[in-house]
């Protein structure tokens, strides 16, 4: 690690300052980003880009009950500018091996006993603010704006309410059409007219709400937080709605930091895939022992129902089904086996099906080498969570899903840390569902590989979504805050006329390529096969990718990219390369440019949309050919289309 820190002297009135504006600058490394921080009878930031503004002034604030407003009439005591430089080696590669944390920062104290701290990056920029009380405060409010310099779109996951799975879509709305009344969660993604994309989210969110966004009917986005639950109500066995709120947002340890609201700023579209701000901005890892912590995929039970076939017993949540599962993972190298719901009681983690030999089960995929990863209700969970996960790890579990949890106010966000550090001391792996969006707790606790947050391939189940659009807008959106359990891996495949919504006969928008790219493209170091084995054993050329496939990836090269309309994307995992590409519903030809490999001569497998896709979206040709880094292929794309390849040396 390496840090410069400056002390600057003689820049600022030691006392008595706070009501004449003093404004402090900010330049990123590269200077093409500047916050301009301004402090006079409140304190508000400007950003720019390349000398084009972004954000005018913008106010922020934050309420203790017990200490009144900070930001309100401040006094500076001492302000410090440092830089940071140093190379981070995430324990859980889902971009790369090393992570580049360059940054200015520029701290201010506060009498009164608070600060604050702004970073500029040279892809975007972040503040947070700083607390030294004694003993618990209450954060009534905080004030959180984005004050834009005109009325642009924006590509916004609509919200209704504070209870939600945050699986939105994302609407491309102006600014000045959202009211006070709407709002959404976060990433959401502003399309600057004539310049970059810059995308609002958080890090290190821990012991406080989660951020959402709201509007003015003008070109003004506000922060907004559920506060503290005060009554609760359990509707069935897994939702807890909040039926009464306090009137403040957080009761905390008056001595902290607070989350990180962030900028994410983006000159070409691509940017937004390789950034990891979320990721630098949250704590170092707390786990001692991370050799235990092991990526991989996944075969997955509950969303093709179940459906093998052309076995010799009944198909279900049963012991032999289940057997089945954990021999196709045996054969293609497939680390898990999830057991979704149904192996247990929702509500009752202790009360097993009768239909399972749960210890049967588990002798039967240690011998197998695949790990099993049990589902489980969060409010189930949380009424026996120490009970339950030390006969998880009594039984050899590998890991745990937690679903339905729904909120994102102070309980519930200390909830996951709660789950996280548990499953840390007893190596269990997790992965949240009916989640909020990744905020930093997987740097912290990197046995949370993945989550969910996302309206993912399950919905086909019962509605007309994941579309190829919306597949195509995740990457720079969603994925820009983290991993997501899409939960890829359809093999029948259709196109938008033939399409249908089938709960226990599911199929996916778009081709089969489409679904094989994802795996490249959408980031989850624990990544689902979704479909049934009895079609993948089917598909053997298909199982010839998806088998040696990695979940996690030393290099990332976004190659093109437009939100919403295309992306093409190369990983890399030891000496192997693999590309991605996906198209909306428009059909597309792309170039992929092969320059990122080494000198030599490479052999390329690649799994490309066949000539009939646009009529039968399983359509597909694979093509092995040899490749070297002075090539350029031409990629073709059908409607909802796909193309993946694996690069190797012989």
């Amino acid at each position: 690690m390496k840090w410069v820190v400056l002390l600057v002297i003689g820049a600022i009135t030691m006392a008595g300052f706070g009501q004449t504006a003093k404004d402090y600058e900010l330049l990123s490394p590269n200077k093409d980003i500047k916050v301009i921080i301004s402090i006079a009878d409140k304190i508000s930031y400007s950003v720019s880009y390349k000398s084009q503004t972004l954000l005018e002034q913008s106010p922020i604030s934050l309420t203790i009950k017990e200490n009144g407003a900070l930001g309100q009439n401040p006094k500076v005591e001492k302000v410090e500018n440092r830089i940071g430089n140093e190379i981070l080696h995430p324990v859980v590669r889902e971009k790369s091996a090393d992570i580049t944390d360059h940054f200015n920062e520029i701290s201010f104290e506060f009498a009164g006993g608070y600060g604050l701290d702004f970073r500029a990056y040279d892809d975007g920029a972040a503040y947070r603010w700083r607390t030294n009380f004694d003993g618990t405060i209450h954060v009534v409010s905080e004030q959180a704006s984005f004050c834009f310099s005109e009325d642009h779109n924006i590509y916004f996951p609509m919200e209704e309410s504070f209870l939600t799975h945050s699986e939105r879509l994302y609407e491309y709305i102006p600014i000045s059409s959202i009211r006070t009344d709407k709002m959404s969660c976060l990433p959401a993604l502003v399309d600057f007219k004539g310049g970059p994309k810059i995308a609002i989210t958080e890090s290190d969110l821990e012991d406080y709400p989660g951020m959402y966004l709201t509007g003015t009917s003008g070109k003004n986005l506000l922060g907004k937080f559920p506060a503290v639950a005060a009554r609760e109500r359990q509707v069935r066995d897994r939702t807890v709605e909040v039926t009464e709120r306090a009137d403040y947002i957080a009761q905390t340890q008056g001595r902290r930091t607070f989350p990180w609201r962030i900028l994410v700023i983006a000159a070409q579209d691509k940017e937004l895939i390789e950034n990891q701000m979320v990721y630098k901005l949250a704590k170092p890892c707390r786990i001692e022992d991370t050799s235990w912590i092991r990526p991989g995929k996944v075969a997955w039970d509950w969303w093709n129902a179940n459906n093998i076939y052309g076995v010799d017993f009944r198909a279900g949540i049963n012991t032999d089904t289940y057997k089945y599962y954990i021999d196709f993972a045996s054969k293609y190298g497939i680390e898990y086996v999830i057991l979704d719901e149904g192996w247990s009681r929702p509500a009752n983690i202790f009360s097993i099906n009768p239909d399972i030999d749960i210890e049967e089960l588990l002798e039967h995929a240690r011998q197998k080498n695949v790990g099993i990863i049990l589902w489980v209700v969060w409010k189930a969970l949380d009424d026996r969570l120490q009970e339950a996960l030390d006969q998880f790890e009594k039984w050899g579990v590998k890991g745990i899903k937690v679903d339905f949890m729904q909120r994102d106010d102070q309980w519930m966000v200390n909830y996951y840390w709660r789950v996280a550090q548990e499953a840390a001391k007893r190596k269990l792996l997790v992965d949240f569902h009916g989640a909020y969006k990744p905020a930093g707790l997987r740097r912290t606790y990197p046995n949370v590989l993945t989550r969910e947050g996302v309206r993912g391939l399950e919905h086909v189940k019962w509605s007309n979504y994941p579309t190829p659009e919306h597949n195509v807008t995740l990457p720079f959106t969603r994925m820009l805050a983290g991993p997501m359990d899409y939960t890829p891996g359809a093999m029948n495949n259709a196109q938008e006329k033939n399409f249908q919504f089938i709960f226990d006969r599911p199929m996916s928008m778009g081709t089969r390529c489409h679904q094989l790219a994802m795996y490249v493209v959408f980031e989850s170091p624990l990544q689902m096969l979704c479909d049934s084995p009895s079609h993948y054993l089917r598909e053997p050329e298909c199982m010839e990718f998806l088998s040696k496939v990695p979940s996690v990836w030393d290099r990332t090269i976004a190659l093109e990219a437009k939100v919403g309309d295309y992306v093409l994307v190369a990983r890399k995992n030891g000496a192997e390369w693999y590309v991605g590409a996906m198209t909306d519903w428009t059909k597309r030809d792309m170039t992929a440019d092969f320059s990122f490999l080494d000198a030599g001569v490479y052999t390329i497998e690649i799994y490309q949309d066949g000539i009939n896709a646009d009529r039968y979206g399983s359509d597909y040709k694979k093509i092995v050919q040899k490749i070297s880094n002075g090539d350029k292929l031409q990629i073709n794309l059908a409607p909802g289309g796909g193309w993946a390849a694996r690069i190797y040396k012989d």
